[in-house]
């Protein structure tokens, strides 16, 4: 009988414990659990400890893909599923391989249970369909270089697909985008192709620049060489002038003192031409290339010329010794021009 006692007390001690397990829940922060009475839904329960009534409550198990089978807590927090590489088609038939990252958050636990059956693998299929659906929109060059767009219409699809499953869609980041062998061989050389092309253009435009710059450096030394010749022409003009200003000063000043020196007597202007011919003659005579020296044909108005410098010297009371010539009068008619008479020298 003791026996039996003990065996039941032990029974019942078991059988509490059992019971006290079944009737206690502890929910971790950020995680609930969906408690359902004799298979329909009860309540959530948050995070912190609860009772339930045992064998007649009983929390929800989810069966998700990527999730330990059976799972009872459902987790609030960020969580992100790393999708394999998929191929998709683009505008111009080319076929690439894309893997993508997707990070989401439940917002409603009831309706991450109830409405979709699998919804880690619903949020997965959804990803592959509208990444499909955006990329097959873009040619090939846009898809490789508009990563941020496809991010952005990924996740516009995706968050308002997932919106009736209390989940929101934060983040759909494009990893790796691969295309073909051949058509990445053939990009490789377009690429190449192109930079040769910038490089020719950015060499061409150096150059232009270079021809530009160079240009106007002649053109503004050329300007400063004819700006500095028309100075120097000025300068030589204004030099020039003045040189004959004091020449025609001293030429007057000569003209004044030798008609002072004449009076009634002479002409000053026949003086002047005759010292200015006796210098040509002179200068005729000792050039080396003359050969022959031409006399004037009226000899005679020469001569007469002389013998006036001599009457005018010698009213002048000069010391000079009188001329053994004796004057040519002065002819009113002009005689016949005799023949140009050849001195050798």
């Amino acid at each position: 009988m003791e026996g039996f006692l003990v065996i039941f007390g032990l029974f019942v001690a078991i059988t509490i414990l059992v019971i006290l397990v079944k009737s206690i829940r502890i929910v971790p922060q950020m995680q609930v659990l969906i408690i359902e009475r004799l298979g329909r839904y009860a309540g959530i329960l948050g995070s912190g400890p609860h009772i339930i009534v045992p064998f007649i409550d009983a929390p929800r198990s989810v069966n998700w893909t990527g999730f330990p089978i059976g799972m009872n807590y459902i987790d609030l927090r960020e969580q992100y599923t790393d999708l394999p590489m998929q191929p998709v088609i683009t505008k111009d038939n080319v076929t690439v391989g894309v893997d993508s990252v997707i990070y989401w958050q439940i917002t409603d636990p009831y309706k991450a249970v109830y409405e979709v059956s699998d919804l880690s693998g619903g949020i997965i299929q959804l990803t592959i369909t509208a990444m499909r659906s955006v990329m097959g929109e873009m040619d090939l060059d846009e898809t490789l270089s508009s990563r941020d767009i496809i991010n952005a219409k990924l996740r516009t699809v995706m968050d308002g697909a997932t919106n009736k499953w209390g989940v929101k869609v934060t983040r759909v980041e494009v990893r790796n985008i691969n295309p073909p062998e051949d058509v990445r061989v053939t990009m490789e050389k377009q690429m190449t192709a192109e930079r040769n092309r910038r490089a020719l253009v950015l060499q061409a435009e150096g150059e232009k620049q270079a021809a530009i710059t160079r240009a106007e450096g002649e053109r503004e030394a050329a300007i400063a060489r004819a700006e500095g010749e028309r100075q120097m022409q000025i300068l030589r003009a204004d030099g020039a002038a003045q040189a004959r200003l004091r020449s025609a000063e001293a030429e007057a000043r000569s003209i004044q003192m030798v008609a002072q020196a004449l009076g009634d007597a002479g002409n000053p202007a026949h003086y002047l031409i005759m010292g200015r011919y006796i210098e040509s003659l002179r200068d005729m005579a000792q050039s080396s290339n003359s050969k022959v020296v031409f006399m004037p044909v009226e000899s005679s108005n020469v001569l007469s010329s002389i013998g006036m410098f001599k009457e005018v010297f010698s009213n002048d009371n000069a010391s000079a010794a009188p001329s053994p010539q004796t004057p040519v009068p002065a002819r009113t008619i002009a005689p016949t021009a005799p023949p140009p008479q050849y001195v050798p020298r």
